[in-house]
């Protein structure tokens, strides 16, 4: 029996991993690819990003339980303090979170900069001078920040905020993690129902290079009308597809009428998505329907976090 060197063994060892990982880069490329749901556009199927404003932690935010607990729920305990007096600018990082900062009055830069779910800026607590005010936002010389402002007598007011005040603090819960069937299209003809990932390139009004994720409302050739609360398909109303909801699961109408106006009828290799959060959903009613080239696959598993209610197959 020839004895192998630890040189050749080690050639074979790197040989396997790099099957094993080709195998893996095929296995995602063709069959089955992970997606992180970044808003609530699909609520209460999936969830994106989202907060729940706390004041105190609990005690499974206490190291090194905390770690434990965002491996199990994706919760994670924040919070934003102003580190000195300023005012108060963010980032939209279009991935249902934006990062937030306070501007230092001396020009010397940023502090206390924390990224949150984009509905965390509904909760902000500006204090009592700004309580009931509205809110407006002002470019930045960086245009990768804006100031948040009110609406005051004389026009816009940055919100400025004091030394050591707590503007947040609470959870900050990650969206749904699902694994994206690449291959279900292969033996069938996407169907109306289907919770459909597709790419946004050539669709204008969006961000180039990302994807969305909605249902599959209306097929080629169909023309579709949205009369609220009802949906129609070629004239016959069409039985809900899935109850929709609102930012927390409450009941809202079969989709609204949105940027619709009157039936629009779907060309060949065009399709109609919806989000099931209708009343907070951008979709095919604002910027049209999906072309067939841009469909990846179909949305199928939940699989994390694991503690949560929809982990397993979407329906």
């Amino acid at each position: 029996m020839t004895l192998k060197t630890w040189r050749e063994y080690g050639s074979e060892w790197l040989d396997t991993l790099v099957v094993a990982i080709s195998v893996a880069m095929a296995f995602r490329a063709y069959f089955f690819e992970p997606f992180n749901i970044p808003t609530g556009s699909m609520q209460p199927t999936l969830y994106g990003n989202h907060s729940e404003r706390c004041e105190e932690a609990g005690v499974f935010q206490t190291t090194p339980l905390k770690w434990f607990n965002w491996l199990l729920t994706g919760r994670d305990y924040k919070e934003f303090k102003a580190p000195f007096s300023g005012n108060i600018v963010f980032h939209d990082g279009r991935n249902g979170r934006f990062d937030f900062a306070i501007s230092s009055p001396t020009g010397a830069g940023l502090g206390g900069q924390v990224s949150l779910p984009t509905d965390a800026l509904r909760s902000l607590d500006l204090g009592e001078a700004y309580a009931g005010r509205e809110l407006w936002v002002r470019p930045t010389g960086d245009r990768r920040y804006a100031v948040l402002c009110v609406k005051g007598p004389n026009g816009e007011e940055p919100v400025r905020v004091p030394a050591g005040h707590v503007i947040w603090r609470g959870y900050d819960t990650t969206g749904d993690f699902i694994f994206v069937n690449r291959w279900a299209w292969n033996f069938r003809s996407p169907a109306r129902g289907d919770v459909m990932v597709f790419s946004t390139t050539g669709i204008t009004a969006l961000d180039q290079g990302t994807h969305y994720i909605k249902r599959l409302t209306a097929l080629p050739g169909e023309t579709i009308e949205i009369k609220k609360p009802d949906v129609f398909i070629d004239g016959v109303k069409l039985d809900p597809i899935k109850p929709m909801a609102g930012a927390r699961g409450e009941s809202t109408p079969e989709p609204n009428p949105g940027g619709m106006h009157g039936p629009v009828t779907l060309k060949a290799g065009e399709y109609f998505a919806c989000g099931d959060n209708s009343d907070n959903s951008s979709d095919s009613r604002y910027w049209g329907p999906v072309p067939e080239g841009n469909l990846k696959g179909v949305g199928s598993i939940v699989f994390w976090p694991i503690i949560n209610p929809r982990w397993g197959v979407i329906k």
